[in-house]
């Protein structure tokens, strides 16, 4: 004998309500970008030199220097030495860490979309280069009011107001290409070594090609990117045309290389 059991009339059962995944807020990625730039132990001994290395390059002026070197500028350009040479490393190591410290997969599993990190991350870069720069400015004017007291000269302010953002412009474009090695190369290493060679052996090649071949020397602006630098950092950078040759060598060293590097991002494999 068997049993049937019959559903009672007049009765339904509501369907489960489905919920939709909020996106992750832009400002939530960028803090997050932020602490994994100084919570390892690489990114936070980076931190720990700048804070260390500047003041004492900065003393060093005062050590080694003249009555006549003891100026404001000076004493940015001492202090912010350290910065324009860490700084790039980074903003590598803030790209490469996905690759490089195996932490892409839970990443990209968060955040499926590569290009809202990559956009994370190099809002992050730009927040620690003006950050960097303020404190660099900071540091100049402090030690510029002490050495001109233990000097017993007058403290001289000597970087006018155009001359500021050339030099903020100097380290972010600095920033900016180790954020770029970072996307193309996406292996710390690499990157760092590319740097390095594209910031002390590149411009040795093209100042040589420049004294032996006098056509280049009409070249060199438009494609050296560490000329262009410079000018930056002396304030030098003033008519359209040094305008035009500082444009040319960004998107020569950064824009095109970027735009490769982030085709190629976004197809690479994550293990």
């Amino acid at each position: 004998m068997t049993t049937t059991i019959v559903p009672a009339t007049g009765t339904t059962e509501a369907a489960p309500a489905r919920r939709t995944a909020r996106p992750i807020p832009a400002t939530r990625l960028v803090k997050v970008e932020l602490r994994k730039m100084f919570n390892t132990r690489s990114g936070f001994s980076m931190l720990v030199s700048i804070g260390i290395l500047s003041p004492i390059s900065a003393g060093s002026l005062l050590v080694f220097g003249l009555n006549s070197d003891v100026t404001y500028q000076n004493f940015v350009r001492a202090s912010g030495f350290p910065m324009s040479v860490i700084l790039p490393m980074i903003a590598i190591l803030a790209v490469t860490g996905e690759w490089s410290q195996r932490s892409g997969l839970t990443t990209f599993t968060l955040v499926p979309s590569r290009g809202r990190v990559i956009g994370a991350k190099a809002i992050a870069t730009l927040l620690v280069g003006l950050s960097a720069v303020s404190v660099a400015f900071a540091v100049g004017a402090l030690g510029n009011v002490a050495g001109s007291a233990l000097a017993g000269v007058d403290t001289v302010w000597d970087i006018s107001l155009s001359m500021v953002p050339q030099m903020v412009l100097y380290n972010l474009v600095g920033m900016a290409f180790g954020f770029v090695l970072g996307v193309v190369l996406r292996n710390s290493a690499a990157a760092i070594v590319g740097y390095f060679v594209a910031s002390l052996v590149v411009p040795g090649i093209l100042a040589l090609l420049a004294q032996v071949r006098s056509g280049f020397e009409d070249l060199q602006p438009w494609i050296d990117w560490h000329y262009t630098q410079a000018a930056l950092l002396e304030g030098a950078t003033n008519t359209g045309k040094e305008w035009a040759t500082l444009g040319s060598t960004t998107v020569i060293w950064i824009v095109i290389p970027l735009l490769v590097g982030l085709l190629f991002l976004r197809r690479s494999e994550v293990k």
